[in-house]
This record gives C-alpha cells, sequence and structure tokens, in this order.
C-alpha cells in the first residue's frame, strides 16, 4: 500500500493546504489506517485523513455525526475529497481476529451507547447498507459456491440461519457499520465512534451484530449495557448474513475474510 506523499498541495484554496502542511509539519510518519481502491484513511499524528472516491458517503458522514446523539469525533475540516478528523482518545474497544482486552464494563458502556444512538431522533434517510438483502444474498452465496471459496454444506447452512435476520424491524438511527475497531474507550467509557459513511434509519440488531461480529463471548456485556430484551437468534443470523455477503469484497480488496477469528470463521461456529 502506498504511504502517500507529505509534500503541501498546490493552493488553489490556501487554507486547508496551510492547514495540511501545518498537520504534517511536525510528525516523522503518516500511518496508512486503510486503503483499498474506494477509500483511504491516514493518520498524521493527531489528524486522521479520509479520503473517498464517492462523496455522497462523506456527506452522509458529516451529517450522521451531527446527528448523533453520542460522542464522534471532532470535523477539522473538509475539502473533497479529503475529511479530516481529530483523533479521538484511549484505544479501540478490540479488532476482529484478535482477542480483545478491554473489560466487560467496556463492552456494557459499548452496549449502552448503541442503545442511547437508537433512542436517538431517526435522521431522515434510510441507510443503503440493509438495500437488496435478499438478492444480494443470493448473488453472493452462489458465487461463494460457483468458485470454490467455500464448502457447499457451509454456504447452505449459514443461508439458512441467514433468514432470521430478514424480518420486519422498527427503524433507529443506525450507525451501519459498527465494528469494535470503530469504538474508543477510556476508563471503561466511550469516547467516541468512528465511520458514519453508512448511518441512517435501519435494524437495531444489525449495529449489535456488527459489534460482536467474532466476539461472541462479549454478547452479554453488550445486551446488558443494552438494556433491552435482544432477539439473540437474529443477532446470529445476522452474523451469518454478514459474513456471506462480505467474503468476496474483502477478498478483492486485499483482505483475507480466511484470517483467525474472521468471517469465515464465524461461519463455521454456525456449524
Amino acid at each position: 500500500m502506498d504511504r502517500g506523499s507529505t509534500s503541501c498541495p498546490a493552493a488553489n484554496n490556501p487554507v486547508p493546504s496551510v492547514i495540511i502542511c501545518a498537520t504534517l509539519a511536525d510528525v516523522e510518519e503518516v500511518k496508512v489506517v486503510v486503503a483499498h481502491r474506494e477509500r483511504a484513511t491516514l493518520r498524521v499524528g493527531d489528524v486522521f485523513l479520509k479520503i473517498d472516491a464517492d462523496q455522497t458517503r462523506t456527506e452522509v458522514e458529516v451529517e450522521a455525526m451531527a446527528l448523533a446523539p453520542i460522542p464522534t469525533p471532532e470535523i477539522l475540516w473538509r475539502r473533497p475529497p479529503v475529511l479530516a478528523l481529530a483523533a479521538l482518545p484511549g484505544k479501540v474497544l478490540g479488532r476482529l481476529g484478535e482477542t480483545s482486552t478491554a473489560s466487560s464494563a467496556s463492552w456494557a458502556a459499548a452496549g449502552a451507547a448503541v442503545r442511547r444512538l437508537h433512542d436517538g431522533p431517526l435522521p431522515p434517510w434510510r441507510s443503503r447498507r440493509l438495500d437488496g438483502l435478499a438478492s444480494r444474498l443470493d448473488v453472493e452465496c452462489e458465487w461463494l459456491i460457483a468458485n470454490g471459496a467455500l464448502p457447499v454444506d457451509l454456504v447452505t447452512r449459514n443461508r439458512q440461519v441467514a433468514e432470521a435476520a430478514m424480518r420486519p424491524w422498527t427503524p433507529v438511527f443506525m450507525h451501519g457499520d459498527l465494528q469494535i475497531a470503530h469504538v474508543f474507550v477510556e476508563d471503561d467509557e466511550i469516547t467516541g465512534v468512528l465511520d458514519w459513511s453508512e448511518a441512517g434509519q435501519g435494524d437495531a440488531l444489525y449495529d449489535l451484530a456488527c459489534l460482536t461480529l467474532g466476539h461472541e463471548e462479549h454478547l452479554d456485556d453488550v445486551v446488558a449495557g443494552y438494556g433491552t430484551d435482544i432477539d439473540l437468534d437474529v443477532i446470529r443470523a445476522w452474523w451469518s448474513l454478514r459474513s456471506l455477503l462480505a467474503i468476496r469484497w474483502l477478498a478483492e480488496h486485499g483482505f483475507d475474510p480466511a484470517a483467525p477469528g474472521c468471517e469465515i470463521d464465524v461461519l463455521k461456529s454456525r456449524m
């Protein structure tokens, strides 16, 4: 992955250019947080620079952070295609495929934060994340089998489990990509949540499933913090559905869904 350049951009708009140069002036390294064909995120000192080819995602992210009733990063400036965000205090709740060192209280705090989000006023748009689920699932399962990416029985079983997720739901303010690496915690308190580009009206249990994907051992903590009855079968259905939908995209964008504890292991656990 390219680590980018530390040179200052041309100054048709001099204010952002000065800010970029000042941001880079006293740092020794530009860290690539994530990068693929659609978007990239760089960390420069205490600033995150998000570069997205689709500015509608950035527009959703900016508006969602303004509406969210939970902590989000401070927006420092925006100069399309770049959005600059201040770093959040604390550390991530965990990462998929790794053992989380966060306490049970931190996981419960994450559940409580998600509940505050879901109880907040609805944004005026629907999340794109849940559009066309049934047809997308059919396409991905056919591809997984046709290309020998997964055993037929593994795909078939998880396709059956996933059916439970595709039911009517009451819309909530859904984050839409609530991976644990997007949740920051310090002293068992949530200091902020990142990456709101998939936010909108959606299914509460989708967020809870994303948060606990690959970390089933902390599901009880999250549910306790969330503070209401949860249909655990639907959570498990979302684990299967999200994993089946993600595998081809991950493989095509340089990620490994077969890494220990990641999507393919999640599917195997349903067997």
